[in-house]
């Protein structure tokens, strides 16, 4: 077993050899069709899983540690733009196919004029030309207003926490980029692509701020022995981005991904940004299947004793954070320059010929790159795929079982006389009846524990959820009422930008504390709540479904025990207990994704503009015009007082808004996803025990009539059973194989 493709193509071809045996069925006389139509279906659902079964690797990290060089490394290929923008507003995702192809999603008009409106709340446009709560990038005169009121700000309304202002670097973007694109984006969702030749030009879009804010994804393929077909790469932004929504973004991707692989420069080796995002997707709890890189830059390092000297600092500052963290020391660029290195620039040549001169650093690269390649394929193949393909060769081995038994019942019924055949149709409808007494039980049971489980979860997110005692929004509210801000620093802004200015500097401010507050807590405990429910959903039922799974056994030992007399029994063996798939798989087949944190987000959509909000102050408006006919000072007093007064209406309307915006999306994950996810959970709990009635569910009754009445052609029918009977054990010789490779597979890799 060399691959995850091997194994899917030898799977593949056993679910087409049975699909083919099933048509074969369907042709005998009498056949009743509920067996055949219900190993029809066990044949779709795991060609659909295997067609859909994705292992998610995120690599993240700072901004220029260089994850995307890694990335290139990986796939042993310049096929990322190197050193893209900070402002990328987008997650690369990168998968195995049959030829270089770039997709591009572009947001739709409504999208953009959203994200800018969203942008613009408070925005110091008075008079500037245009509406901020309808602004239409489309309409020229608005592009023009906002150019001129974005040209006409002040350094402190450019500037955030020392960092260019998320806001305003957004505008300026989106109007910068607007003729090149103007073309492409449509009402809906636009896509385009670049194969083969053309590839490269998707690197205008990535690697160019004011481009890369239309987009919405981007999706490579590219043809490469380095990765499975199952496997996709995503290369994220920084994690020290100062756009909380890119950090929601990040969070977004880390939900669905099975690996992490953290990058580390060792020009600046663990930063505090570093180290505030890895306590955050701690308390995600999906830290511990992470692999960290040390990107080792060997122009910068004098000797072996200065690395290992930051490699232990660096094992040391992990394990505050994560205990016994799997460091690799490697030259991402090093490694990259080596696959083409006939190739290579002349100045890139240069580097890595003084590079291969560092022979001790270059063999803690290499040595560490196989060390890496290694447990990266155990990790995404054993701990994901070995179990993913269990899963399914499980439900294929009990389906062939019954499927042999189901012939051979045939065969028999077709060699005795009339009487031996009844007395076999008798003892089988018995059998039935009890079976289906437990299938209504089974059915019976985990309907009253998906109403019993979705009451508790119903309680429970209610709870978590809740304005005066739940964890989360008390803490943000909380955050929302201290938020003050400087006497002094009010002054100041008022005397250099006016009013209106400084109500939108402090709005602006403000916004990014309740944001950061949002992407660095709330949506980790939101992330935190969801794997738990997760979790405890699957536990809750498949604790119901479990004594169900005995009651099955012992059936179908007195059914065994009852064939045994006509000489055609079962092996129990065959047909023992199939695991439930993973919670994975049960997601994609049932179509359900979390809503993502960057949801969140947008509580701001319902401070529309300046315009609304000010309806709020208008009685801190009234007051400014009596300032005409006061002094100076008193008019700088009054001032303060009127901005304060804004805030606190401000902070009210955002903490209404606030509330209105998480009471939705409470719902929405409740009802759209949780409640969902029970019912898929128990219809694949129902399925998987069902799966095991199957060797001795069938109804032979049709048949027996066609026997008695002799209206079938005998030698023909055994001929053909014969076959099949052939035909399935093939099958089943087939299942084993694959089952014994697939754990020399395993064994191998440990």
């Amino acid at each position: 077993m060399e691959n995850y493709q091997q194994a899917k193509n030898e799977l593949l071809t056993i679910c087409r050899s049975l699909s083919d045996w099933i048509e074969q069925a369907r042709l005998l006389p009498g056949v009743s069709m509920e067996a055949l139509g219900q190993w029809r279906r066990t044949c779709q659902e795991v060609e659909r899983q295997l067609s859909s079964e994705i292992i998610r690797v995120a690599v993240v990290g700072a901004i220029k540690s260089g994850k995307s060089t890694f990335v290139n490394s990986l796939l042993m290929g310049d096929y990322l733009m190197r050193g893209a923008g900070v402002i990328t507003s987008i997650v690369t995702r990168i998968r195995t196919g049959p030829r270089l192809n770039a997709t591009l999603y572009f947001k739709s008009w409504d999208e953009i004029n959203e994200e800018i409106v969203n942008a613009l709340v408070l925005f110091p446009a008075a008079g500037g030309g245009f509406n901020n709560d309808r602004f239409d990038i489309r309409n020229s005169q608005q592009r023009m207003a906002l150019q001129k009121t974005l040209s006409a700000l002040t350094t402190d309304e450019w500037i955030t926490n020392d960092t260019r202002n998320i806001n305003s670097v957004l505008l300026t973007c989106y109007l910068k980029g607007y003729e090149t694109v103007k073309e492409i984006i449509g009402s809906n969702t636009k896509t385009l692509r670049y194969s083969n030749e053309t590839f490269s030009e998707h690197r205008k879009f990535v690697g160019n701020d004011s481009l890369a804010v239309y987009l919405k994804d981007i999706e490579l393929e590219i043809p490469t022995g380095a990765l499975d077909f199952n496997i996709e790469i995503a290369d994220c932004q920084g994690s020290d981005s100062s756009n909380p929504l890119h950090i929601t973004m990040i969070q977004d991707y880390l939900l669905r991904a099975h690996l992490l692989v953290y990058v580390i420069s060792s020009r600046t080796g663990l930063r505090q940004g570093d180290i505030k995002f890895l306590a955050m997707i701690k308390k995600m709890r999906i830290l511990d299947n992470t692999l960290f890189i040390l990107n080792c830059d060997l122009s910068e390092h004098e000797s072996l004793e200065e690395l290992n000297r930051l490699i232990a600092q660096l094992r040391e500052e992990l394990s505050s954070i994560r205990p016994n963290p799997e460091i690799y020391t490697i030259s991402a660029l090093y490694n990259l320059f080596k696959t083409h290195n006939d190739n290579l620039p002349v100045k890139d040549q240069r580097r890595f010929e003084q590079w291969e001169k560092e022979t001790e650093l270059v063999e803690v690269s290499d040595r560490n790159t196989v060390w890496f390649e290694t447990e990266f394929r155990k990790k995404v193949t054993q701990d994901r795929t070995a179990l993913f393909f269990i899963n399914n060769i499980e439900r294929l081995g009990v389906m062939i079982s019954a499927m042999t038994h189901w012939t051979r019942l045939q065969e028999e019924i077709f060699t005795r006389d009339s009487n031996s055949a009844a007395e076999i149709l008798h003892k089988i409808q018995q059998h039935r009846i009890r079976m289906d007494s437990i299938r209504t039980m089974i059915r019976s049971t985990l309907d009253g524990a998906t109403q019993k489980i979705k009451a508790e979860l119903k309680a429970d997110i209610n709870q978590f959820f809740d304005i005066r005692y739940g964890e989360i929004m008390v803490d943000l509210i909380e955050v929302i009422r201290n938020f003050k801000g400087s006497t002094a620093e009010h002054k100041e802004r008022i005397e250099t930008s006016g009013f209106s200015n400084t109500l939108y500097l402090v709005f602006r401010d403000f916004k990014q504390v309740v944001d950061t507050h949002i992407s660095e807590t709330i949506a980790p405990r939101i992330a935190r709540f969801t794997l738990g429910v997760e979790n405890r959903i699957r536990e809750y039922l498949e604790s119901i479904g479990a004594p169900f799974a005995g009651m099955a056994r012992e059936a179908l030992l007195e059914y065994n025990s009852n064939m045994v007399k006509f000489g055609i029994s079962i092996d129990p063996e065959n047909t023992g207990q199939i695991e439930l798939p993973s919670l994975d798989a049960i997601k994609t087949m049932a179509g359900l994704s979390v809503p993502p944190p960057g949801a969140v987000m947008n509580y701001s959509i319902r401070i529309r503009t300046e315009a609304t909000l000010r309806l709020g102050f208008y009685s801190a408006t009234k007051i400014l015009k009596r300032l005409l006919k006061k002094p100076v000072q008193n008019q700088m007093e009054e001032a303060v007082l009127a901005l304060r007064y804004g805030i606190e209406r401000m902070k009210k309307q955002t903490q209404t808004s606030i509330v209105s915006h998480f009471k939705n999306y409470r719902e929405n994950l409740k009802f759209q996803y949780f409640f969902r996810l029970v019912d898929a959970v128990s219809d694949a709990l129902y399925k998987v025990l069902n799966d095991q009635f199957q060797a001795s569910d069938t109804d032979l009754s049709k048949m027996v009539e066609l026997v008695n009445t002799q209206q079938i052609d005998r030698r023909q029918v055994l001929k053909t059973l014969n076959s099949m009977i052939n035909t399935a054990r093939k099958i089943e010789k087939d299942i084993q194989d694959l089952q014994h490779q697939l754990n020399l597979w395993r064994t191998k890799r440990n």
